[in-house]
Formats: structure tokens, sequence, C-alpha cells
């Protein structure tokens, strides 16, 4: 059985998160689901620190 998802973070529908840290700062990731998905991760681009988005904005690939 599959362990529920924290709630103190925002989910999308692709099965990623957002947790807002105050002062600017959102940490992101992918959910468990996500991850047994993917199983092997070979590639991860990130974007510089500090670099602003807007909503709905691809600000990193992972392969």
């Amino acid at each position: 059985m599959a362990k529920p998802n924290p709630t103190d973070r925002k989910y999308t529908k692709e099965h990623e998160w957002a947790l807002d840290q105050g002062n600017n700062v959102v940490v992101m990731g992918i959910t468990d689901h996500a991850q047994e998905l993917l199983t092997d991760i070979v590639y991860v681009e990130l974007p510089k620190v500090g670099k602003m988005v807007r909503h709905m904005e691809s600000v990193a690939v992972v392969e």
C-alpha cells in the first residue's frame, strides 16, 4: 500500500510538488509514484540558483 503524500506542500497532476519555504524560496520535487515510474534517473538539469520563474514555466529536466 502506498504511503500518503505529505500535506504541507502543493501537488501537480504530473506528480510534482512544491513546498513554500518563505522569502521567495520554494523547494520542488517529485512524488514517490513518479520516482517509481522513472526507475533510473540518468540526467538532471537544474536552473541557476536564484532564477525567478513564472507559473507553469519549466524549471528543470529529469530523465
